[in-house]
């Protein structure tokens, strides 16, 4: 066990960010108490199981686990086995509508080019300049820059990581893929366009036209080898599970189906929390030195309350609309699959009703022997992207309603692909926002983040720094933005923030 002093940090939200930034500090020495309104840790990325199928309730795939990614290294300082992966390869196999040969993104970087190549005559120049932006953002995120700075500390640890590479993305900081598509002139190319909207939308939540392009030349490159996706042996919860077990090692302790009502400060600086026991009703206050915030920047201001500064919750009230999901499960027999089918898939929707709305459906399907489904049988989980408001505003009639039109559309188009009948599918739900806002605790169930657009990326995005001193933010709200990889990167720079400021 690591030898504690005298520093109490409280984590709010067992996501992986909130999990990552507590076994690190507790590794570190730290007198750690992680809160969780939720049944099991994980937040979005956690499981549920039902009649023998576990079901991954949001992220599906893990990026950072390769030599050097962000999760090897923090496993390495944890000293914990990372959970078994296989790499996933193609990355995604993505169906423009009325195709019926998919576009293989490829892990194997010159067989992804030949592809590209192939589906997009003309477009290489396009991806020579997202790969060489790539490049040198790669490196400079592999220094460990703080984004956006928010004191001297942090604006020494950015200056630090440039190089005179850097430099040469500065020229496109203000710039969106859609600009360069123009420029290359590529913008009335239909497929490609739809292609980019298509996976981009999964990474910042925008299309190409509004999507940040240094943001986009990550997002659309880490598949590729030596970096890559991977898919987790038994479920994503494995991913959760690893953390847990290092911070209870390290003496720190975990309370699931405990709410945090609300962060209380002196000064402008973080102090305690007011917790809520589910089970029994008790409240108490638990005092703080530091509080690590794993939310959304819009549920970190209701915490805040009177508290909020003016100018951040200002800020928070003009961001765009966020995103919600909604997510059909289901648990099916083998041979609703189709021959060598591939563990990711994209959709587009190529006709009207309630769920389209020039929308595409995400699939991730299980693999023979990963745990997640009894022999012989396979899950298929899709997600789409939909308006949070429109499942709040309706009557529980309309909410049901309309939650039906979803699940009878989604099964439409799956069933383009797969063979889903009667017979084969054993097990069918669906979540909605209404449901993520129920089993995750975030404001009106929205995911994703806060979009990658100029304003929000980046230098202009939300500081792991908050402006209450001692409060710290981490999650999909801050840089780099969603994904397991990405939160723990946030969460590792929280850890070395509360180092500097002890």
């Amino acid at each position: 066990m690591v030898e504690q002093h005298g520093r109490r940090v409280v984590v709010i939200g067992a996501g992986i960010g909130g999990l990552t930034a507590a076994a690190l500090l507790a590794h570190r020495g730290d007198s750690v108490l992680v809160l969780d309104q939720a049944i099991v840790p994980g937040g979005c990325a956690s499981t549920f199981k039902r009649r023998g199928f576990i079901f991954d309730v949001g992220a599906t795939q893990v990026a950072g686990l390769e030599p050097g990614g962000i999760h090897h290294r923090i496993f390495e300082e944890l000293n914990i086995e990372p959970p078994a992966a296989t790499q996933i390869d193609p990355a995604c196999a993505v169906y423009l509508p009325g195709e019926m040969e998919p576009i293989n993104v490829w892990r194997d970087p010159q067989r992804w080019k030949t592809e590209r190549q192939r589906q997009f005559p003309g477009s290489e120049p396009f991806w020579q300049l997202m790969a060489d932006l790539f490049r040198y953002s790669w490196a400079f995120q592999s220094r460990d820059p703080v984004l956006p700075p928010r004191n001297l500390w942090d604006i020494t640890q950015l200056a630090k990581a440039v190089r005179p590479d850097t430099l040469l993305t500065l020229p496109h900081t203000f710039t969106t893929v859609g600009q360069v598509l123009r420029w290359y002139g590529l913008g009335n190319d239909r497929r490609l366009k739809t292609f980019l909207d298509m996976q981009l939308k999964l990474y910042s939540q925008v299309d190409a036209d509004q999507t940040a392009l240094l943001y986009a030349a990550t997002a659309l490159a880490v598949s590729q080898s030596p970096h890559g996706l991977f898919h987790l042996q038994g479920s994503m919860q494995t991913l959760s599970d690893r953390l847990v077990e290092s911070l209870e090692r390290d003496g720190s302790r975990l309370l699931m189906r405990h709410t945090v009502e609300q962060v209380h400060t002196e000064g402008q600086r973080a102090t305690a929390v007011t917790i809520r026991n589910q089970k029994t009703g008790e409240v108490w206050t638990e005092p703080a030195d530091h509080v690590v915030a794993n939310v959304t920047v819009q549920n970190l201001v209701k915490l805040l309350g009177d508290a909020a500064p003016s100018g951040y919750r200002d800020r928070v009230e003009k961001l765009p609309p966020s995103s919600g999901a909604f997510v059909i499960y289901l648990g099916v027999k083998q041979d609703a699959l189709p021959e060598n089918c591939p563990p990711h898939l994209q959709f587009l929707y190529d006709y009207a009703g309630p769920i389209a709305e020039n929308n595409s459906l995400f699939v991730s399907v299980s693999k023979p022997g990963d745990g997640r489904a009894p022999a012989g049988h396979a899950t298929i989980v899709a997600s789409s992207f939909t308006d949070p408001k429109i499942w709040w505003n309706c009557s529980t009639e309309d909410y049901q309603q309309r939650k039906q039109e979803y699940t009878n559309q989604a099964i439409d188009r799956l069933s383009q692909y797969f063979h889903l009948t009667p017979e084969t599918i054993v097990h069918q739900e669906a979540a909605t926002p209404r449901t993520f806002a129920h089993y995750t605790g975030r404001s009106e169930g929205i995911v994703g983040g806060i979009g990658q657009r100029i304003p929000t990326f980046g230098p202009f995005g939300f500081a792991t720094r908050t402006p209450v001193r001692s409060l710290w933010l981490v999650g999909d709200s801050t840089h780099p933005g969603e994904g397991t990889a990405g939160v723990s990167y946030s969460a590792l720079t929280v850890v070395r923030q509360i180092e500097q400021q002890g």
